[in-house]
């Protein structure tokens, strides 16, 4: 294909092999959160000792923060030097984090494993989302965050549950964590040697739109635009922000809760994988549907249904009760997730459109270091099930507050506006 903005085609279908390449490394990107989502608390319970919730979930907080962070930066960093670039990047500061798990000799090294690891999701997952974003153009943006959402959290759940069967059978450490050496070897080679950039389709979705490609904009502007500036991103930071609260009580405190009710590590392994599945393979409906129906209600009844699974998860006390609960939640996350990312996406224009998602995703992945120093902290003091209870009535909160605040961005095409310089 020329580089030329006449000759860039967009949509799935004419750009299916780099897209499929772009979910197949989003997949390992995905794979390397799970390595963590049923051993590694229980790891920090079991082979550390640590009694403190805060501090069984401090990988977490760390994670968070740096993600965040590197969410923040991945954006303006792509702009400046081109996503394949920060794609190779992300992956490069990832290799180490299985090797550091396997071998950490102090709960210290795992969570400096969780800084790296904070560093190669925000920059790694973050490109992986915006090319494909970049490849099918302004009128399947719905579509390629589902497909997008759809690859990287089934992987979560398939390898959180590799990591529990794994553990059941020979220890929490180091085999299951054989497998992430993998993902970020294979990860790393593809987007080197297979990975294509997308500035082609950059400047030619700009001229489509009679924008020009190289005006500038401050980050400034756009970080007060989508934090604050305009209300529909307003309501969208706040709600990827629950969203992400959630996930982190989700990972960090969920597995202790189970534990404690004496239920099997391979089961608890069952339910962390079916929550990302579920959420995952969900998502290949909610995407395109945001496309079709509108994103505004699937965020505001996605959250409520999230709140719904978080409570009957925390009501109950037998192993099909749970599965429902995690259901729920899942479906909810599916609903909220690709619609969140989509409205970004509809509000920004092509040219600061990286820079806004970086700034939604920084909001967003600052949740999961809230959810478990907030979940940990109640934990503590008042017990697992009030630090559950709790974060599902933050969901529920986050949703009405969405209704309230955001817009329908779902309408016949027309050119963004563009925040001041």
């Amino acid at each position: 294909m020329s580089n030329g903005a006449s000759a860039v085609r967009f949509g799935l279908r004419a750009n299916a092999g780099q897209f499929g390449l772009l979910m197949l490394i989003n997949a390992f990107v995905g794979g390397m959160v799970g390595l963590e989502r049923t051993v590694v608390p229980l790891v920090g319970t079991k082979e550390f000792g640590l009694l403190l919730n805060t501090v069984a979930v401090s990988f977490i907080i760390s994670f968070g923060i740096v993600k965040a962070c590197a969410n923040l930066v991945s954006g303006t960093l792509a702009d400046r030097y081109g996503r394949k670039h920060i794609l190779v990047a992300g992956w490069v500061i990832g290799l180490p984090v299985p090797f550091l798990i396997m071998w950490a000799p102090s709960w210290d090294w795992i969570v400096v494993a969780n800084v790296l690891l904070g560093i190669n999701q925000g920059l790694a997952w973050s490109m992986a989302l915006v090319m494909k974003i970049d490849l099918v153009g302004p009128r399947q943006k719905g579509l390629a965050v589902g497909l997008n959402e759809f690859a990287g959290y089934l992987a979560v759940g398939i390898t959180a549950w590799l990591t529990g069967f794994i553990a059941s059978k020979y220890a929490l450490r180091p085999e299951p964590f054989y497998i992430g050496g993998f993902y970020a070897i294979a990860g790393l080679l593809l987007s080197v040697f297979a990975v294509r950039d997308t500035s082609p389709h950059i400047r030619a979705e700009a001229a489509a739109l009679q924008r020009s490609a190289t005006r500038p904009q401050s980050f400034r502007s756009v970080f007060a635009r989508t934090t604050w500036g305009d209300r529909t991103l307003f309501g969208a930071c706040q709600a990827g922000l629950v969203n992400n609260l959630n996930d982190g009580m989700s990972w960090g405190i969920l597995p202790l809760f189970f534990a404690a009710r004496n239920l099997p590590i391979e089961a608890i392994g069952t339910l962390k994988f079916a929550y990302p599945a579920v959420w995952a393979i969900c998502q290949l409906i909610t995407g395109p549907l945001s496309d079709k129906l509108g994103r505004k209600p699937l965020i505001v009844w996605g959250m409520a249904l999230q709140a719904g699974g978080i409570w009957l998860t925390v009501a109950t006390n037998s192993f099909i009760w749970w599965m429902g609960g995690t259901a729920l939640l899942g479906v909810g996350t599916a609903m909220v997730y690709p619609a969140l990312i989509a409205v970004v996406g509809d509000v920004a224009a092509p040219e600061w459109r990286a820079r806004s998602l970086s700034v939604y995703r920084f909001w967003r992945d600052l949740g999961y270091a809230i959810g478990a120093l907030l979940a940990g902290a109640i934990a503590d003091i008042f017990g697992l099930e009030w630090a559950i209870g709790v974060v599902g009535g933050l969901t529920l909160l986050s949703g009405i507050i969405a209704a309230i605040a955001m817009r329908e961005t779902v309408h016949p095409i027309a050119s963004p506006a563009t925040p001041h310089a």
